[in-house]
């Protein structure tokens, strides 16, 4: 795959990662690591950056003045009402819908010294307030530069934070603020409703720091539940501080060793697990991404910022444009596009990053939106587009370019069009939808982690570019394979296979207050390995792939083993599917999968066809014809991705509504909901499989 990247060294990486001692023991594989680093594990990026606040203060000496963070300001709500058609127990109904759209003001910036500036008053704010060593704070707040200053307060003062996604319900919020007994949290407006119905459940809390502008009525309710709770806007916080001397600041500073976060999963499977994250933790995993990515990073460039900072991903990638001089410019999900937004342009055209980080679900909507706009353009304006397409993938002399520069420039256009690579994160993404946007717009890197490697286990460099893996270790972590006998995953296979261990000064100690899974030699090991449950494969080049989910793995009715996860992947980059859920059971000779369809793409799909295409979307989703079509063309992705015979669908039910955090159907990091999902649609599940 051709690559525009400038910085792209080639022979860099060596032999990608070596083996650096024999199996330690029989049904294992031999440690590996990065082979440029391979003598010793990395603990930092520079010497004397040992913590947090380390990379903050590294940051302003180095970068000074340029711009370290923007953002842009709401200036009004614009509400639009339409008329929508739901089935309710088969009947059809109409209710009209509001939709809020944003109208943004352009993106306003602080320099490397006023962020440090501002994180010391507010440090001083919060020690005249009162807080201690070793007290926990939580952060229940949507991405934004006040969630990275009240982080960094708290980090500079040792005062440990709690991560909480924004989007989470009422029992997982209390759960993250009463296990780790915080003493106060920070949130936005518009979450303070949610707060206020947990403050009575959570007895430690005293202070509730917020932004944006709510209720005075709102505010008047939080203060009257318990007589010691005490309400802060943001920008009020400095005179807090004003008697604190800069001075008392140092006693405080954190070592390596202070608990910096305790991060919440998502909790796809029970309460959410507070991972514990050392300020060490996160400089050797800053200093992987610096090894690895440093000189694809030039202090200027640009990092857009919209992922939820409670996941591990976007934490330790914007510390990591933080300590290289890249200006993160903070986006919203929901903004990201000119559509999206009204009187202004979206965050894309706005900012015109150069590197973006992304999820599946992310990179899926993209894709199937810039084939929904080129298919809705007419079939010139699609035969155009595809052999652009085609010249790219070949590699052709001059047509290549000539089609890279005229035709799919202006697709880039709606990225903002300065782009240098992407990177996907979170889960597997497609072999398709990866080559399809590496060509489209920019080369996408893969990486691979989790939140208890502080998100880094391996990472795709450009010099490595290729599809279907997810990169070299990293240099903080070591790995090796572990045998899966009854899956016949074994280290001595022919590439080698098994559980993904890992092991290094990146990697977590434990679970908060979670005294038996810390000792539980599934998760951790006595000789310090954290057993992932994920299923690797090295591969020539030193590169690891990975291949299977240990809990995903279902035993068909013919002895046969199915990955779910590693099928939803590649079902997943079907045009006609917006989400999927691939379900089977150990009775079943085949899977069948539970899908949201992609509604533009369906209809535009269904023109010419005798369906009419005028009903309402769940009207369609109920039809036979339309459940045949999307079965049709996710079995032929799947064959064209080489499935076998008990990997195809044997059936698909299909649904109009959305699948999101608030219905319990997907985690806060658009992670599906198996369980939930699977209950939800007993019912249609047991009608689809009535005659297999």
């Amino acid at each position: 795959m051709s690559l525009l990247i400038p910085s792209v060294r080639p022979g860099y990486f060596g032999q990608g990662s070596v083996e650096v001692d024999p199996p330690a023991a029989a049904g294992e594989g031999s440690r590996r690591r990065l082979a440029i680093t391979c003598e010793s594990l990395i603990t930092q990026p520079l010497e004397g950056v040992n913590t947090v606040t380390d990379v903050l203060e590294h940051a302003a000496r180095t970068h000074g003045k340029k711009n370290a963070v923007g953002w842009r300001d709401i200036i009004k709500v614009h509400e639009e009402k339409k008329e929508v058609t739901k089935v309710v127990e088969g009947k059809e109904a109409k209710e009209e819908k509001t939709w809020k759209y944003f109208e943004l003001s352009d993106y306003k910036y602080l320099s490397y010294i006023e962020m440090e500036t501002k994180v010391s008053e507010v440090a001083r704010a919060l020690l005249g307030l009162g807080f201690a060593s070793g007290d926990v704070f939580n952060i229940y707040a949507q991405t934004s530069v006040n969630w990275q200053l009240m982080a960094h307060a708290c980090a500079s003062i040792s005062t440990t934070i709690a991560t909480a996604y924004d989007t989470l319900g009422e029992s997982g919020l209390t759960h993250s603020l009463n296990e780790p007994d915080c003493i106060g949290l920070f949130t936005n407006a518009e979450l303070l409703p949610t707060v206020a119905n947990v403050l009575a459940n959570t007895p430690t809390v005293k202070f509730v720091i917020y932004d944006g502008k709510p209720s005075p009525a709102l505010l008047e309710k939080i203060r009257m539940v318990r007589e010691n709770i005490m309400t802060i806007h943001i920008l009020d916080l400095p005179e807090h501080g004003q008697t604190v001397p800069v001075e008392e600041l140092a006693p405080r500073r954190p070592t390596k060793d202070t608990l910096a976060c305790i991060m919440y999963t998502s909790g796809s499977t029970g309460a959410p697990k507070g991972v514990c994250i050392t300020h060490a933790n996160i400089v050797a995993s800053i200093g992987s991404v610096y090894i690895v990515f440093g000189h694809h990073f030039a202090p200027g460039n640009t990092y857009l910022a919209y992922l939820p900072l409670a996941h591990v991903l976007e934490y330790i990638v914007e510390l990591c444009a933080l300590f290289v001089g890249v200006t993160s410019g903070y986006a919203r999900p929901k903004t990201l596009t000119d559509a999206s937004v009204r009187n202004c342009l979206g965050d894309l055209n706005a900012f015109r990053p150069n590197i973006m980080f992304g999820v599946p679900a992310v990179w899926e909507t993209i894709r199937k939106g810039i084939l929904g706009k080129i298919s809705s353009g007419g079939s010139l304006k699609q035969h155009v587009f595809n052999g652009a397409m085609a010249l790219k993938k070949a590699a052709v002399p001059i047509l290549g370019e000539f089609a890279d520069s005229a035709i799919l420039s202006k697709v880039r256009a709606a990225t903002g069009g300065q782009l240098l690579f992407t990177m996907n994160g979170g889960a597997a993404i497609s072999r398709e939808t990866q080559e399809f946007l590496s060509h489209a717009i920019v080369p996408m890197m893969q990486g691979y982690g989790m939140t208890e490697s502080c998100g880094m286990c391996t990472l795709l460099p450009p010099e490595l570019m290729q599809c279907g893996v997810v990169g070299l270790p990293v240099p903080s972590v070591e790995i090796k394979l572990v045998d899966v006998p009854s899956a016949g995953y074994l280290s001595t296979n022919n590439p080698p296979r098994g559980e993904v261990c890992i092991r290094g000064p990146s990697v977590t100690k434990g679970y908060f207050k979670r005294p038996d899974l810390n000792a539980d030699e599934t998760i951790f090991t006595k000789d310090g390995w954290f057993r992932t449950g994920d299923i690797g494969q090295w591969n020539d080049d030193g590169t690891l792939s990975l291949i299977d989910r240990i809990k995903n793995l279902i035993k068909l009715q013919n002895g046969e083993y199915i990955a779910l996860e590693s099928l939803e992947s590649i079902y997943k980059s079907c045009d006609l599917v917006a989400n999927i859920c691939v379900y089977a059971s150990s009775e079943a000779k085949q899977p069948i999968a539970i899908i949201v369809p992609h509604e533009a793409n369906l209809r535009h799909a269904l023109e010419g066809s005798s369906t009419d295409n005028t009903i309402s979307f769940s009207e369609l989703c109920a039809k036979d014809e339309v459940r045949s079509l999307i079965l049709k063309e996710c079995n032929d992705v799947g064959r064209r991705g080489g499935f076998k015979a008990v990997e195809i669908l044997y059936e698909v039910v299909l649904t109009s509504e959305e699948w999101t955090p608030e219905s319990g159907l997907v985690t806060p990091a658009q992670k599906i909901q198996r369980a939930k999902i699977a209950q939800v649609f007993a019912n249609e599940i047991k009608e689809a499989y009535r005659n297999h």
